[in-house]
């Protein structure tokens, strides 16, 4: 009998496992097709590689800015094979991780013959605890049909050929960071969106800007369209969106995904489903006791580091020690386009449909040193405070490297920092974290730069 048995080994069934056993658990960890999940293999990872041999080709493209006439040639083969190069190091890295902490890994579908017991391989491993970690999977429309060159994130990270032109279904995070990707290499891109603005999960504000430096990049994107009807055939495809009839080589479907609960047996458990997700409590325990459920199974965010800290809630909850359960809210996402986009907290709309009254501060990038020197001319950092107790309520930036900076604003909501807190922090010079800084002296009405 294991201590805990992790099905799925994602960001967060590897980290729950990795955990357990740290923890003197006795773990087995069961994952049917790659270590790393699909965060690690054909997602976050991947995706990363591909987007930073954008930046550099978009840098190169630049050159003369700062100085340089570059003459250059590329292979877009090998561009993709670098990504898939560094998922295979992670994975490995991941595989000697399992192995150094102890963790019999077991590859196979399994499947749950009681709430502490699953089947695989014809072999039943029994669990005082079982975590349910199987992730999700892109989700497809009905209309749309099964054809080589009708893509889901998968196969566009593998591409069975560079397209000349592309539609994307879809303007969230992963949307997004295709449509960036494939643009700045070239490719004709039109991004389509039933929703009135692209990434609508941002604040309008970020997304409108997001949208104006896209469109200037050359993406063309349609909101408040829907597609009606996909004709895909050897030649490509063709989208009839609204009145109008769309033709491209390819098309990248990303209008979300839905969560791997299928043919994994919870019919024989007390686990329950709503909305197509596993419902949990605080500490990421089922209606079955036994039985916990981590990341993508869960429901939104769709985030690989709300998983892995879920992992560590729900061994630490099996463990018996005293748990603080996870607060979305203070929970930061991030797109990795050309420019990044970050956000934590509430939107400036959401926080006055609850009454808040707010202090708003911002900063643009062309006001910052840093910025201007690495010719990041477009992007702001928002800042949203609650009036009257200074609390930070959201934080909404677009520009470079904000997926590292939204890390300060993550650490503040745990810490519960306040507006003052920041206004006597020293940044250092030159940064762009200065534009933090900046803006929430904006919010007071005390900026010194702008």
């Amino acid at each position: 009998m294991n201590d805990v048995v992790v099905l799925g080994a994602g960001p967060g069934g590897y980290v729950a496992a990795i955990k357990a056993a740290q923890m003197g658990l006795k773990t087995t960890i069961i994952e049917k097709q790659h270590l790393g999940g699909v965060c690690l293999n054909f997602g976050c990872i991947p995706t990363k590689a591909l987007l930073h041999c954008a930046h550099i080709k978009h840098m190169m493209d630049h050159g003369d800015t700062f100085g340089f006439k570059v003459n250059y040639t590329y292979n877009f083969d090998d561009v993709i094979q670098r990504s898939r190069r560094v998922a295979d190091q992670l994975r490995k890295g991941v595989e000697g991780l399992l192995k150094k902490n102890k963790v019999n890994v077991i590859s196979g579908h399994g499947r749950f013959e009681d709430s502490q017991t699953i089947s695989v391989n014809g072999e039943k491993v029994k669990g005082q605890s079982i975590i349910i970690a199987t992730g999700a999977r892109s989700r497809m429309l009905p209309l749309i049909p099964h054809h080589e060159r009708v893509w889901t994130s998968k196969q566009a990270l593998l591409p069975p050929f560079f397209p000349k032109s592309l539609v994307i279904i879809g303007s969230g995070a992963i949307g997004m960071e295709f449509a960036s990707f494939y643009n700045t290499f070239g490719t004709k891109v039109t991004v389509i969106e039933v929703q009135a603005s692209i990434l609508p999960q941002e604040d309008s504000e970020i997304s409108a800007m997001a949208k104006k430096i896209f469109e200037k990049q050359g993406i063309i994107i349609k909101t408040s369209s829907q597609l009606n009807k996909v004709e895909a055939t050897d030649a490509g495809v063709t989208c009839h969106v609204g009145s109008e009839i769309l033709q491209a080589d390819a098309m990248i479907v990303a209008i979300g995904i839905e969560a791997n609960i299928e043919d994994i047996g919870l019919e024989r458990t007390k686990v329950t489903i709503e909305r197509g997700s596993i419902v949990t409590n605080g500490y990421m325990q089922t209606k079955d006791p036994s039985i916990y459920a981590i990341g993508d199974v869960c429901g939104a965010p769709w985030l690989a580091h709300k998983a892995t800290h879920e992992g560590i809630i729900s061994v630490e909850h099996i463990k018996g020690l005293s748990v603080q359960p996870l607060d979305t809210k203070k929970i930061p996402g991030c797109v990795y386009s050309l420019p990044q986009i970050a956000s934590i907290g509430l939107s400036e709309d959401k926080a006055k449909t609850l009454g808040r009254k707010l202090k708003i501060g911002r900063f643009p990038y062309h006001g910052n040193g840093k910025a201007l020197a690495m010719d990041h001319q477009d992007g702001m950092i928002k800042t949203i405070f609650d009036d009257e107790t200074g609390e930070l309520i959201g934080a909404h930036m677009i520009g470079g490297d904000v997926s590292e900076l939204i890390s300060i604003f993550s650490v503040a909501k745990h810490m519960e920092g306040v507006d003052v807190d920041f206004i006597h922090t020293v940044f250092p010079h030159p940064t762009l974290s200065e534009m933090i800084h900046e803006s929430v002296l904006n919010s007071h009405g005390k900026a010194i730069h702008i």
